[in-house]
C-alpha cells in the first residue's frame, strides 16, 4: 500500500485492461514532507479499502502540497473514476498526461476513462500531445491487449514504419484472421515450425546462453533479438538478466518493467522477472522494493 504508482515506459502493470500487473517505480517519499507522505498513504489505504470521497479529499491535500505531481494527478483520475465521476476522472488524467505524455499507464486510465464516457482518444486530441509517437504506440498496445484490433491498426497506420509497428500490426491481423488472441511470444506445437521461426530461434539461444552464463553473448544477442522482435517480453527478460549479472542495476531495473508491459498471461516467465527485479533492487539498498516484488512471486511456477 505504501508504493505510489508511476512507470517509465512505462507500459508500466492496473487492473483494466487484463494487463497482468503495473510494473512501476516508487516514488521516493522521503523527498516529500511528513503531511504529503501521511496524507498519500492514508488516501492509498482508503482508495483500497473503496472509500473513493475519504480518498479523493486526501489526495486533493496532496496537491495542494505538491501542485504539479503528475502521480498524484494520475492516483486522483484512478479515485474518480472508481467512484464513478468520470468528467473529475477525465480531468486529472488529462492533467498527468500532459506532464508526462509517455507514460503508458497514464494513457491506459485516459483510455478506460473515455470508454465509461463513450468517448475516444480524438475527442480529446487537443488537450494532449496527440502526434507524440510513443503516446501512440502505447495507444496501440492498449487496444491491443483490450482486443480492439481495429483501433490498434488504426493508430498503427499513423506511426512512421519501424520495427515495433511492423510487429504488432502482424500479430493484429493474425488474431483477426484466427478469432483467438496472440501471445507475445508465438506457441509452436510443430517442431520444424518452431524451428522455422526466427523470434523462437532466438528464445532458445537465449536459453542456452542463460544457463551457460554467458552474459557478455546474452547482452549482445538479447539487443540483437529486440531489435528485431521489440514487443517480446522474453527478451527484455533476458537482457535484463544480464544487465544485472554486470551490476548494472538501475538500467536491469528500467529493462525488466518493460518487459512486464508486454507480458500476457505467462505466469513462469512472469516470476521470473520478478525475482530479477528483486535482485536488482536489493543491489540498489531498495529493500521495500525488492520485498515487494518477491510477494509476487506466484508458487507453483
Amino acid at each position: 500500500m505504501g508504493l505510489l504508482i508511476i512507470q517509465n515506459y512505462s507500459f508500466a502493470q492496473e487492473e483494466t485492461p487484463e494487463i497482468s500487473l503495473e510494473p512501476s517505480a516508487e516514488v521516493f517519499l522521503e523527498e516529500y514532507t511528513d503531511e504529503f507522505q501521511e496524507k498519500f498513504f492514508e488516501a492509498l489505504k482508503q482508495k483500497g479499502i473503496g472509500n473513493h470521497d475519504k480518498a479523493v479529499n486526501l489526495l486533493l491535500e496532496c496537491k495542494r502540497l505538491d501542485v504539479d505531481n503528475s502521480v498524484v494527478d494520475h492516483e486522483l483520475a484512478k479515485a474518480y473514476f472508481e467512484d464513478k465521476q468520470y468528467l473529475s476522472a477525465q480531468t486529472y488524467a488529462l492533467e498527468a498526461i500532459l506532464v508526462e505524455p509517455e507514460n503508458f499507464w497514464y494513457l491506459n486510465t485516459l483510455v478506460d476513462i473515455l470508454q465509461k464516457e463513450g468517448s475516444t482518444i480524438e475527442d480529446v486530441g487537443s488537450k494532449i500531445p496527440i502526434d507524440n509517437v510513443k503516446l501512440n504506440e502505447n495507444l496501440a498496445m492498449i487496444y491491443f491487449k483490450s482486443r480492439n484490433y481495429e483501433e490498434a491498426l488504426a493508430v498503427l497506420k499513423k506511426i512512421k514504419s519501424s520495427s515495433f509497428r511492423e510487429e504488432l500490426t502482424s500479430k493484429i491481423n493474425d488474431s483477426i484472421q484466427s478469432k483467438e488472441p496472440v501471445e507475445p511470444v508465438a506457441d509452436f506445437s510443430n517442431t520444424d515450425e518452431k524451428d522455422a521461426d526466427p523470434s523462437e530461434t532466438y528464445k532458445s539461444r537465449l536459453e542456452d546462453l542463460i544457463d551457460g552464463a554467458e552474459v557478455t553473448e546474452l547482452l549482445k544477442l538479447s539487443a540483437e533479438a529486440l531489435e528485431s522482435y521489440p514487443l517480446q517480453p522474453y527478451f527484455y527478460y533476458a537482457r535484463g538478466y544480464a544487465l544485472n549479472k554486470k551490476e548494472q542495476h538501475q538500467e536491469a531495473v528500467e529493462v525488466l518493467e518493460t518487459s512486464l508491459d508486454y507480458l500476457l498471461d505467462d505466469p513462469a516467465l512472469e516470476n521470473k522477472i520478478y525475482k530479477e527485479l528483486a535482485d536488482a533492487h536489493q543491489a540498489l539498498n531498495n529493500t521495500s522494493k525488492a520485498n515487494m516484488y518477491l510477494r509476487k512471486i506466484k508458487p507453483g511456477f
